[in-house]
């Protein structure tokens, strides 16, 4: 009887975890302002020029790899260029080929040039490891947290013009844990809500820009005058449909470059009209994209999509003992 009573009260959760997921869908894309493309003032070609995918060139890349395959998702990672360490954890965790059998996941490292000074031997390495692995794409801009806004523009160009047969994109930072069976499962279970306009994370509401000369995440009025910024979703990581790829790249026409990419990405989405869903559960309430670092145990981590903060020893350390999550948990 107690047996009987605890599978009807699991079944509960997982309906009640999934109507939340689909209802919340429905109200964000029913509270969508109406999409006019017609009103914003295109950008100086002075001020384009910065994002412009026209200003750099591919030093390396692999055109090819969704030639002959239309992947259900690919895993866009920016990465520094001397980080060979986490692309080396991320093959081996959750960006793994055929992690999930008859799921088509591609996981792709982006990154541009390094620094002056260590450049030669940094380069020759990243070329090498690019052959043996077919899943580096540089470009030749430089590697930096301010160049953060042109990796993530030029990321989305690159999926617009060479995987457009895909269905999702994620872009992910290279210190993320990604659950890559509940994400897929959750866009599964969304089936042809997601596959338009849509575009999930951990939103943010009620961001500011800080004036402060001494903050990393300064900003100036001269280049973003507003008070507020609109709704945005964290760039540790989020899910979009891949539409969304080439219809920001269009939008990124209108929209003054600043150094904060994913409050850029929700400036290219406001001047589309689209409005980003934050993904969470109410029954219990969670974020399922956790900005924050939670301390590991595996039946929590089995109900996040992303937690934060893994150095690259960290993420192969936990990745055997979550594995089993899907048997225990």
């Amino acid at each position: 009887m107690l047996k009987t009573s605890y599978w009807r009260l699991v079944k509960f959760f997982i309906i009640a975890g999934v109507l939340t997921f689909v209802v919340n869908i429905l109200l964000n894309k029913k509270a969508q302002p109406k999409t006019d493309l017609s009103t914003p003032s295109p950008l100086s070609q002075e001020l384009y020029k910065v994002i412009s995918p026209e200003t750099y060139k591919y030093v390396v890349n692999h055109a090819s790899v969704c030639k002959d395959r239309n992947p259900f998702l690919v895993l866009m990672v920016p990465v520094a260029p001397a980080d060979g360490l986490s692309r080396d954890a991320i093959r081996k965790t959750w960006g793994r080929p055929g992690l999930i059998s008859n799921v088509d996941i591609l996981t792709l490292f982006y990154v541009g040039l390094p620094k002056e000074g260590q450049s030669s031997h940094i380069q020759q390495d990243l070329e090498r490891e690019s052959k043996e692995h077919v899943d580096i794409i540089q470009m030749d801009f430089l590697d930096s947290y301010h160049n953060l806004t042109i990796k993530t523009m030029m990321i989305m160009d690159w999926l617009a013009t060479h995987c457009q047969g895909a269905s999702f994109a994620m872009k992910v930072d290279a210190d993320i844990f990604v659950n890559v069976f509940y994400l897929v499962n959750k866009l599964l279970v969304g089936g042809g809500l997601l596959r338009h306009k849509y575009i999930t994370g951990s939103v943010i509401s009620d961001g500011k820009p800080r004036r402060d000369r001494k903050s990393k995440w300064h900003l100036s009025e001269d280049v973003y005058p507003e008070d507020t910024f609109p709704p945005y979703v964290s760039g540790a990581g989020y899910v979009f449909s891949i539409d969304l790829a080439n219809m920001i790249s269009w939008a990124s026409r209108f929209v003054r470059p600043i150094p904060l990419e994913d409050v850029y990405v929700g400036l290219c989405l406001r001047v589309l009209g689209v409005r980003p869903v934050y993904s969470q559960t109410l029954l219990p309430p969670r974020n399922l994209f956790e900005i924050r670092r939670l301390d590991y145990e595996r039946c929590t981590y089995a109900t996040r999509v992303i937690v934060t903060g893994f150095k690259p020893h960290e993420l192969l350390d936990i990745w055997g003992d979550f594995q089993k999550s899907h048997l225990t948990c």
